[in-house]
This record gives C-alpha cells, structure tokens and sequence, in this order.
C-alpha cells in the first residue's frame, strides 16, 4: 500500500497544565508518516524543513522506514512553528504562534515516483497547495484531508473548494465549530457533511 504524506514538519512548542516543550518535534506530515510506517512501508513524505532542521529529527523518519526523497531541506530560512497552549482536557488549545517561514512559500512538484500513490494524506497546509498536489497524482483510491484554524481563518475559500475533492476529513472539535459555525457537535459534523463532504 503505498501512501503520499503531504503536510507540515514543524518545531512546537507545546504548553499543557502538565509540562511545556520547546520546539520539539511536530507537524502533520511528521505524526501522519510516523504512525502510517507501522501499518505500510511505503511512506513517501513531500514536505519542506528550514536550516535549523535538527539531523537526528531526519534520521528519526528514517528509522521509520520513511521514503524521504521528496523532502526539500531550504538554507534560506527556518521551519515551521507553532505554539500552542492546551487545556486540561487536552483537546481544547489555542494557537498563540504561528511561524510559516520556508512553509510559506512551499510549493511542492510531485516526483514521478510518487504520482502513482493510492493513498494520499493531506496533512495541515494551505488548501491552495493540497489541491495543486492533487492535480499531480495519478488515479488515488482514497484522499484524506487534515487542516487547522490557520487556514480556515486565512484561506476558507480555498479550504472548501479542497474539501470537495476528498473522501476524509480529520479536523479536531473547535476546528470543527470554527468551521461549520455550530457550536454543537452533531450539528457541526451534520453540517460539514451535508455542506462540504457530499459525494455523488
């Protein structure tokens, strides 16, 4: 099974109630390769670092068995981070930083070695470039879709156009709100459903 990861590798920082952690490893294409390299090992990763990238995080997904070829290393900028605080229940978190850097101008080309993927993970960056993605891939069987408060504040033109492209969408409750604009659950998922996420 051979899975395309597409998304954000990041340094966080991360505040809980219990402990915070500076600039350690994260980003949506990191955990999505991560926890896939258990289940499948064709892994491919298309993502972008900057210069202050750590090597020990690179040789981390190696271990993984993660195909990193498609993985950009810029000597023009730093990584990605985001700092966020979570609450007790540690589902709600509010963003306090948001650092694009070298992810804002992120603009991947599929390798040809990687178009014929049949799954595809849209982790969490701007929907204009998950769709340019999607525009390179061969025939996949199915799309997952992730996204955050980011992009649904900045770019939510682009996010829904996106979201019609895909058979799966993971987001997390307040993204969820924020996006439906109900604050109830069921009625949120309803709505996403109904609004976005409908298939003929």
């Amino acid at each position: 099974m051979s899975l395309l990861v597409i998304g954000s590798l990041a340094l966080d920082t991360i505040e809980t109630p219990f402990g915070k952690a500076e600039r350690t490893l994260g980003g949506s294409a990191t955990f999505i390769s991560t926890s896939a390299s258990y289940f499948t090992n064709q892994v491919r990763l298309v993502g972008i670092v900057g210069y202050d990238f750590p090597e020990e995080e690179i040789e981390f997904l190696k271990s993984k068995k993660v195909d990193i070829s498609g993985l950009e290393i810029s000597q023009t900028g730093k990584t990605f981070h985001w700092h966020g605080k979570y609450d007790f229940d540690l589902n709600t978190r509010e963003t306090l930083v948001t650092e694009l850097n070298v992810f804002e101008t992120f603009d991947p080309v599929i390798s040809d070695n990687f178009k014929d993927s049949e799954y595809v993970c849209l982790g969490n960056l701007h929907p204009a470039i998950q769709m340019k993605v999607l525009k390179q891939i061969s025939n996949p069987k199915l799309i997952m879709c992730d996204t955050m408060n980011f992009w649904i504040e900045g770019a939510k033109e682009d996010l829904l156009k996106t979201l019609k492209l895909v058979n799966l969408l993971v987001i997390n409750d307040s993204e969820a709100r924020e996006l439906s604009k109900e604050f109830n659950l069921v009625s949120a998922a309803k709505k996403l459903w109904n609004w976005v996420l409908k298939f003929s």
